[in-house]
């Protein structure tokens, strides 16, 4: 299961794609040259209890990692798992 990314210059998204269809997805938005607040994540009943919603924000915790930058997590799900994950408060804003 391949998570992709798709980034523009103000907002951008982590999903896993299926057949053409988004099964996953988890959005976020710039703030700034330094942050990006991870705004919604959604998986697709067919995933859910199978950790997809986790593995989204882990790829975002290493791409945050990868270009220096912090992390806001407003969606309930993405700060949920922040607040579990002590390793990634590295990146947390």
């Amino acid at each position: 299961m391949e998570i992709k990314q798709h980034n523009s210059d103000k907002k951008g998204e982590f999903f896993i794609e299926i057949s053409g269809e988004k099964k996953a997805q988890m959005t976020y938005s710039y703030a700034g040259s330094d942050k990006f607040i991870i705004d919604h994540t959604e998986v697709d009943e067919s995933f859910q209890g199978q950790g997809v919603g986790y593995k989204l924000v882990h790829e975002a915790v290493e791409y945050a990692r990868s270009k220096d930058l912090k992390i806001m997590p407003l969606c309930p799900f993405a700060s949920a798992v922040f607040k579990k994950k002590d390793e990634y408060s590295d990146v947390l804003y």
